[in-house]
């Protein structure tokens, strides 16, 4: 054990004795899709597929109504579902895994204006979290220009929201998902190899 705060120690493992570094956590990819109309979520969903690797389960779909943050770049009438991605990844991917998207927005763009916005996050055992390029106290500098904010912590088999969550991920069809997502988790950890999940 080593000195930690307030006097409580850290514990060391045997592999930072040995110098060695530990294996990299992984997670459940998981992508928030905001669209212009069913159609354009389609075309969204099967692009995501082509990009990240095999779909293996779909939330409902549902009006993006809480909020009229997108309407001035993309117009009313928005769509929103999430899709979990099969298998795990490695969770230092996040910032790729972003500026991925962000890339796969801009196919979609017409005369610099986003028809459709992707937000891929990462759902572990105990939270989710979404990468950004915005920033605010809350959230924490990666690389590259992204940045990583536990939007939801999962805790006596509920998901619960923090002060900030975004007022689509506190609906009860978003954390159903998540807890579909969370048991494909489970079952993909035992059999699977990081990285499964995509190119």
């Amino acid at each position: 054990m080593t000195p930690g705060i307030a006097g409580r120690p850290f514990p060391v493992t045997s592999d930072a004795i040995d110098g060695k570094a530990p294996l990299t956590p992984t997670a459940k990819l998981v992508v928030g899709i905001i669209a212009q109309g069913p159609e354009l979520l389609s075309e969204a969903e099967a692009a995501v597929e082509q990009e990240f690797g095999s779909i293996t389960r779909r939330s409902d779909v549902l009006p993006f109504d809480l909020t009229d943050y997108y309407e001035p770049e993309m117009g009313r009438g928005l769509v929103r579902r999430w899709v979990g991605l099969k298998g795990v990844v490695a969770v230092d991917r996040l910032p790729g895994l972003k500026l991925q998207s962000i890339r796969l927005e801009a196919r979609f763009s017409v005369r610099g204006r986003r028809r459709v916005n992707l937000d891929p996050g990462l759902l572990s055992l105990h939270n989710f979290v979404l990468a950004t390029t915005k920033d605010f106290a809350h959230r924490i500098f990666l690389h590259d220009g992204i940045r990583a904010e536990v939007t939801l912590i999962y805790q006596s088999g509920l998901f619960r929201p923090l002060e900030w969550t975004y007022a689509d991920y506190r609906s009860e069809t978003c954390h159903r998902f998540l807890a579909d997502c969370r048991r494909d988790l489970v079952a993909d950890s035992r059999s699977q190899e990081p990285g499964d999940s995509g190119p």
